[in-house]
């Protein structure tokens, strides 16, 4: 997928794909009680044939929201440039975000439960900038260490003239 903001030149990394098993996942967990409940409440309060149509209405959602986490899964990437960070995603509003190391503070990993059993982790960039959203999501632990320890030895080289 091109992204209309970022330059065509640029070699661009993608993010895994567990990112979008996990947050299927999570709609899957989320969405099926709730089908579950309603069907059953409206079966029990008004007529068990009309329990079907919590139910249906839970699959289309469903349906719709895997189609659209995948296209978002497949908007996210990366990458790394001489003097900055170029972090690109979005699938109807496209966002490009730039972070030059030398503005980079810290720079964390994390993985909740969910994510370590997936095998992926999230990189958050902090800067001198408080409204700079500088997140990764979707990397696998080899690569989010390596590119925190990456985008780490840059911030401190560039920043080592300030």
């Amino acid at each position: 997928m091109d992204h209309a903001l970022a330059p065509p030149e640029q070699a661009w990394h993608p993010v895994s794909e567990q990112l979008f098993r996990v947050r299927r996942f999570l709609l899957v967990v989320i969405l099926a009680p709730a089908g579950v409940a309603g069907g059953v409440l409206v079966a029990l309060l008004v007529s068990p044939w009309l329990a079907v149509l919590p139910l249906g209405a839970v699959a289309v959602v469903l349906v719709w929201g895997i189609l659209a986490l995948r296209r978002n899964q497949r908007s996210w990437r990366y990458a790394e440039r001489a003097d900055d960070l170029l972090i690109a995603h979005g699938v109807q509003f496209r966002r490009l975000t730039v972070v030059p190391y030398g503005r980079m503070q810290f720079v964390d990993v994390t993985a909740g439960p969910v994510e370590r059993r997936f095998g992926i982790a999230t990189i958050k960039l902090h800067t001198a900038s408080a409204g700079t959203d500088a997140v990764i999501r979707g990397l696998p632990p080899e690569e989010a260490a390596r590119l925190r320890d990456r985008l780490a030895e840059r911030g401190e080289a560039r920043s080592a003239g300030v």
